[in-house]
């Protein structure tokens, strides 16, 4: 079964005031302590979707030494999340051809302080479950990364226009797993 993993960072960290993911956090770029932290055994790839101008981003990526990290700079820069999934998709399709039984993991570029003992507790965790989508949870609040089961990419055609990712939760037909994880990373 192969895991793939998808970084939206199309984002334009206007709330920041400066683009927030090639900002220094303890001596690491936010985007190279997530990159870091997923350059795991069991991911096969990660995508990282950014905007055709984010030159920083870019070369913030290109100076990493990981070859499984691919980038996509759609033609148009992707509005929300929804649209920068899809191109990762897409991008995934391209080279791989998962089968329905594969995942891929959908991570924000701005978590940097991913745990990697978590990340390890969820790949087992989804390595020997059928469910359909994982959930990391901690207390009350639901986290990232979240698993997805390859077949879900067929299913996201039915996601209404005004609506996120999120719908496929609610869907009819979809399992899903809610892991309790004990570090709020």
């Amino acid at each position: 079964m192969s895991l793939f993993a998808i970084v939206p960072a199309a984002g334009l960290s206007r709330r920041m005031g400066q683009p927030k993911l090639v900002m220094d956090l303890g001596g690491k770029t936010v985007i190279e302590r997530l990159l870091t932290t997923l350059s795991h055994p069991a991911v096969a790839e990660t995508v990282v979707v950014f905007r055709r101008s984010d030159d920083d981003l870019a070369n913030a990526i290109n100076s990493l030494d990981s070859g499984d990290v691919q980038n996509v700079q759609p033609e148009i820069d992707p509005p929300d999340m929804r649209t920068s999934v899809e191109h990762g998709i897409t991008s995934i399709q391209t080279r791989h051809s998962p089968q329905p039984g594969d995942g891929w993991m959908l991570i924000p570029a701005d978590h940097p302080v991913l745990d990697a003992r978590v990340l390890d507790e969820l790949i087992a965790a989804w390595q020997s479950t059928d469910d359909d989508i994982l959930i990391p949870q901690h207390g009350d609040q639901n986290g990232h990364p979240t698993f997805f089961r390859w077949a879900l990419t067929e299913r996201l055609d039915e996601i209404p226009h005004d609506c996120g990712l999120n719908w496929l939760r609610t869907a009819p037909g979809i399992r899903i797993r809610k892991l309790p994880v004990d570090s709020d990373s």
